[in-house]
Order: C-alpha cells, then sequence, then structure tokens
C-alpha cells in the first residue's frame, strides 16, 4: 500500500506490514519518506494510545499541515488492543490518500 500527496509516495509497504486502527491504515517507521515529514507542534493525547505527535508534510514547495500522525509511547494494554506494537507507526490523513 502508499501514501501518495500531490503525487509523491509518503510511504510504500506491503498490507501485511500495515496495522489497521479505527479505520486508519498505519505504516511502519522503515517505510516513510521522512525528509518530508517535519514534526508539528500539534498535540494531542488519546486516552487509550496515549500522546500523539503530528508531522507537517512539504510536498512541491506546498505545506499540508498535521496530515499524518504517530504514536510514540504507547500507553499500557494498546498493543493488546490493537494486537500489534505500533508505537512509531505512521498514519496519514485527510489529503494524503492510501491505496
Amino acid at each position: 500500500m502508499k501514501a501518495v500527496l500531490d503525487g509523491l509516495v509518503l510511504a510504500d509497504a506491503p498490507e501485511a506490514d500495515l496495522v489497521k486502527i479505527e479505520g486508519n491504515w498505519y505504516f511502519p517507521p522503515a517505510s516513510v519518506n521522512f525528509p518530508f515529514l517535519e514534526e508539528s507542534p500539534t498535540a494531542y493525547h488519546c486516552p487509550w494510545k496515549g500522546d500523539c505527535i503530528y508531522f507537517t508534510i512539504t510536498v512541491n514547495g506546498a505545506a499540508f499541515q498535521d496530515r499524518a500522525f504517530a504514536y510514540r509511547n504507547l500507553r499500557p494494554g494498546a498493543v493488546e488492543r490493537v494486537g500489534h506494537d505500533f508505537a512509531g507507526y505512521v498514519c496519514f490523513w485527510k489529503d494524503v490518500s492510501v491505496e
């Protein structure tokens, strides 16, 4: 599967390597094209996953704020709830197409 924004592939991995949580696909860190992602100051806390970090994606000179996010440090029980350790996995949304 691929995460694509404005024609640029931001992540690419076999579907078997991704984790699907609440309808969203999370890509393993090794599959993510991190030079296009910059950590954002936006903060969020999920009561069962933990603290979330957001990323702004810059493609062709345009910045797309908070179009990706990840949970680096999962709360106790999150891995068991999902059935897979998804710490550091990146989820793309809004303008990013996952296909």
